[in-house]
C-alpha cells in the first residue's frame, strides 16, 4: 500500500486545487499539533488529517471533492442517503426539522464529517443536514467508508472518536437550551460556529439565530447590541464578526469549553464530565 500513497496525496491535492479554489485563500491550513508523527498536514479535514500515511493510502482514492453550495441539503431525516462528507471548509447545520420549525443541534465544520453517525445505528437518519456557508469537502460512499473501517482500525478509531464528540454536542446543545440564558447560548454558538468554520467573520443574520437557537428576535437583536457595545463583536448587514474571542469566550456558557475540548481531544470522550 505504500507504494500507492504518493499517487493518493498528489490526487488529493490535485483535486483540492480543482474543487477548492473558490475558497482556499480563505482558509489556513491546519496548525494544530499532530496526533500521529505521520499525520497529514496538507489536509484540512482533521478527521482525515489524523490518520497516518500508510492508512491514508487506503482511504484516499475513494475520496471525492465537491462544492458545497449555500442551503444544499446533504441529509434528510429518516432517508437513506448514500456519502459521507469530510468537511474541508465550510459550515453545514445538523438540525431537527418538525411542524415547519427547526432546531439545530450541532454545526458541522472542518473538524467533522457529515453523515457518520449512520455508521454506529442501522436506522435512518433523524436529522437534516444543511449548507449554513459554502464551502467545500472530500464525500465517500457509506459503504465504502463502512469496509475500510473493518479493515483499518487506525480509521475506525478516528471516526468513532469524532462520532463520540458530535454526539456530546447534540446531547448537550438540548441541556443548553433548557439551563442556560439567551446572552450565554448566543455567545456558545458564536464561538462554536467560529471554531467549525476556523474563521471569524460568520455571515448571519439574526432571524436565523433566533430560529436555529428557538430566541425571539427581539431578544437576540437586543443580546448582539450589548455585545457590539462591549466591542465583543461588529455587526454589518448579514455579517458578524468576532473582535475579542477571548472575551466572548468568557460569556459563553460551560457547554462551549465541554464541546469544544470534545473536539480537540485525541482520546475517547468521557460522557460523565
Amino acid at each position: 500500500m505504500t507504494n500507492q500513497v504518493p499517487a493518493v496525496v498528489e490526487a488529493l491535492e490535485g483535486s483540492r486545487a480543482a474543487a477548492l479554489k473558490p475558497t482556499c485563500d480563505t482558509h489556513s491550513i491546519l496548525h494544530r499539533p499532530a496526533a500521529r508523527s505521520s499525520t497529514r498536514r496538507f489536509l484540512k479535514n482533521e478527521i482525515l488529517a489524523r490518520i497516518p500515511l500508510q492508512e491514508l493510502g487506503a482511504i484516499g482514492e475513494l475520496l471525492e471533492p465537491i462544492a458545497l453550495r449555500e442551503r444544499m441539503v446533504l441529509q434528510e431525516p429518516k432517508r437513506q442517503f448514500d456519502y459521507i462528507y469530510f468537511m474541508e471548509s465550510g459550515l453545514v447545520s445538523l438540525r431537527i426539522a418538525a411542524a415547519g420549525t427547526i432546531l439545530e443541534t450541532a454545526v458541522i465544520g472542518h473538524r467533522g464529517a457529515v453523515g457518520v453517525s449512520l455508521l454506529v445505528g442501522a436506522h435512518p437518519a433523524t436529522h437534516q443536514s444543511v449548507v449554513l456557508f459554502p464551502g467545500n469537502a472530500h464525500r465517500i460512499r457509506v459503504e465504502d467508508l463502512r469496509r475500510v473501517m473493518r479493515e483499518r482500525s487506525e480509521i475506525r478509531e478516528q471516526v468513532l472518536r469524532y462520532v463520540q464528540a458530535l454526539s456530546l454536542h447534540c446531547a448537550q446543545t438540548g441541556l443548553c437550551g433548557v439551563r442556560h440564558d439567551r446572552e450565554k447560548r448566543l455567545a456558545c454558538w458564536l464561538c462554536l460556529a467560529s471554531d467549525a468554520l476556523d474563521a471569524p467573520v460568520l455571515p448571519v443574520t439574526h432571524d436565523y439565530l433566533s430560529s436555529v437557537l428557538g430566541l425571539r428576535r427581539a431578544g437576540v437583536t437586543e443580546t448582539l447590541i450589548r455585545f457590539e457595545d462591549q466591542k465583543l463583536i461588529r455587526k454589518t448587514r448579514g455579517v458578524l464578526q468576532i473582535e475579542e474571542r477571548l472575551l466572548l469566550e468568557q460569556k459563553a456558557c460551560s457547554c462551549y469549553k465541554l464541546i469544544s475540548g470534545a473536539y480537540a481531544s485525541t482520546e475517547p470522550v468521557n460522557f460523565s464530565d
